[in-house]
Parts: structure tokens; C-alpha cells; sequence
């Protein structure tokens, strides 16, 4: 029983290092998805981007700074993330996204607007995931 404890443990331990993994990337993930969920009833519902959708972008944008922030902290205390470039280059995307998400909504004020920031929406966890992965490359 022991054994099979063991992996999920090293496993565990190696994500608990990382500091874009926890809390807040958690919350990230989670609010993108409620917004992505919202988006796509407004969408099916034949309706524009609301305010709602745009406040909850300006939310998920100051969350995914504050995970930046974190990662930038991190890198100065002298932690290096494995895959340096990789996540450079997910960690720059993912603050641009929720930005790009409230110009093309706002340039498109139809239901495709709002599936606009459905897509972005659903696209932004996976980016945090793998800027999760890009990280724990080296301390796995």
C-alpha cells in the first residue's frame, strides 16, 4: 500500500515547490472556466459580450498578473524554472490573453464576441497548466 503512496508523493512534493503552482493558479483556472462557462450562455443565448464578461476579464487579468508577479519574485530569490524560454514565452501569452479576449469582444458586440471570450477563456487553463509544466521540467 505503501508503494503505490510513494509516486503521488514525489509527485506532490515536486509541484509544491513550484510558484506558479497553488492557490492562486488554482483560482485562476477556476474563474477562467466560470467565465468561459457565462460567455457560452450568453453566446448560445444570442447575446453580446455584458459587463459582467468584461469585469470578470479585468478579475482574471489582475489574478494572472498576480501569478506572474510570483513567478518574477521567484526568479529573483534564484529558483529557475526548467524550460526557461517555453516559459517566458507562456507567461508573456498568458497576461496578453484576457487583454486580447476584451478587444476582439469589444470590436465584435455580437454573440461571436462573447465566444470570443468563451474561446480565450477555455484557452487561458491550459496555459497555466503549461506554464506549471514548463517550470517543474528540472525538479521532477
Amino acid at each position: 500500500m505503501t508503494e503505490t503512496a510513494t509516486p503521488l508523493a514525489s509527485m506532490t512534493s515536486a509541484a509544491a515547490g513550484s510558484p506558479v503552482d497553488g492557490v492562486l493558479a488554482t483560482a485562476t483556472i477556476v474563474l477562467s472556466l466560470v467565465l468561459a462557462g457565462w460567455a457560452l450562455v450568453a453566446a448560445v443565448r444570442n447575446r453580446p459580450p455584458d459587463r459582467v464578461q468584461l469585469a470578470g476579464l479585468a478579475v482574471l487579468e489582475l489574478a494572472l498578473l498576480a501569478l506572474a508577479v510570483v513567478a518574477l519574485v521567484a526568479l529573483g530569490g534564484g529558483e529557475r524554472p526548467g524550460e526557461p524560454g517555453a516559459f517566458f514565452g507562456y507567461l508573456v501569452t498568458l497576461v496578453c490573453l484576457p487583454p486580447l479576449a476584451w478587444v476582439l469582444a469589444r470590436m465584435e458586440p455580437t454573440r461571436w464576441g462573447s465566444a470570443i471570450v468563451c474561446a480565450i477563456c477555455v484557452v487561458t487553463p491550459v496555459v497555466v497548466v503549461r506554464l506549471q509544466q514548463t517550470w517543474e521540467v528540472v525538479g521532477g
